[in-house]
């Protein structure tokens, strides 16, 4: 193989592998199609990543992946500085409580990411933000059964 015939650039311009709940795919769906008329730019991008993503029942679903109602802590590499935040369903946010929706633009860029994957997310006033995962931590469920 020639140098001319190698694939370049393939690295750059790959969004990185996200993986969904099955059992959290029609409500997200739901959700991005509600928006469509009041937020369409952010329905569009999540309806794009549901549409890249591999879908998987809950009982494969990687523990070190983000879905809803994990715990994430990432870093933002223009400041540095690391953040902690859980991702839900828009009913239970709380931003005070550090509970993000899925349908804000950092919730959608958080959904499905592994542990050490890079992505970006633009914020409100249209700054481009670059973020890495660090960790993501799964909710006890046996916590629940106390």
């Amino acid at each position: 193989m020639s140098a001319e015939t190698a694939p370049v650039k393939r690295r750059t311009t790959r969004s990185p592998k996200i993986i969904i709940n099955a059992d959290h795919l029609a409500h997200i769906e739901g959700l991005a199609e509600g928006a469509r008329h009041r937020n369409p730019a952010l329905s569009d991008r999540l309806l794009e990543e549901v549409g890249r993503a591999k879908i998987v029942p809950a009982a494969k679903m990687p523990k070190n992946v983000v879905s809803i109602g994990s715990t994430v802590t990432y870093r933002d590499e223009g400041t540095g500085h690391e953040k902690s935040a859980t991702l839900v369903y828009p009913e239970d946010a709380d931003i005070s409580k550090l509970r993000i929706s899925v349908m804000t633009p950092i919730g959608v860029a958080l959904l499905g990411l592994a542990e050490g994957a890079g992505f970006y997310w633009d914020t409100r006033d249209n700054q481009r933000r670059t973020l890495t995962v660090i960790r993501v931590d799964q909710p006890d469920t046996d916590a629940e059964n106390v």
